[in-house]
């Protein structure tokens, strides 16, 4: 018998809503949980532009514009083609931040998450050996 994809409650039952999930708007960067993570956006993004012809987070966190703004630069990758090659601007593969970069909701996990990191693996940082 092969279990059912949509559980075993009624899909014709009405019952209420769960409550939509807060937006974690603290400001404050996340650690990230392996290398190369994309970081979370720590900040609300309700109503920013993000369309061929603008992008409204290039305003705080394009590399000439960071100073004034104290936002973090985006990455030099975002500068590159996918051969390395550096341009002047924003590569065009990387500049629908959120395809990689999300807000983070103040959620349960819908599925378990058993990571470890390495350090909790008992690996240790090459050097450390005494």
């Amino acid at each position: 018998m092969v279990p059912s994809l949509s559980g075993n409650e009624n899909p014709m039952e009405s019952k209420d809503p769960k409550p939509v999930p807060k937006w974690v708007v603290d400001d404050v960067r996340k650690m990230r949980n392996y290398p190369d993570q994309p970081p979370i956006i720590p900040h609300s993004i309700e109503g920013y532009q993000l369309t061929v012809n603008a992008n409204r987070c290039l305003s705080c966190h394009r590399r000439e514009l960071t100073e004034g703004s104290g936002a973090p630069m985006i990455s030099v990758t975002h500068y590159m083609t996918r051969e390395g090659q550096m341009l002047a601007d924003v590569s065009p593969r990387r500049y629908f931040c959120t395809a990689c970069h999300v807000p983070q909701a103040d959620a349960k996990p819908l599925v378990p998450n058993s990571f470890k990191d390495m350090s909790e693996l008992g690996f240790k940082p090459a050097g450390s050996e005494q």
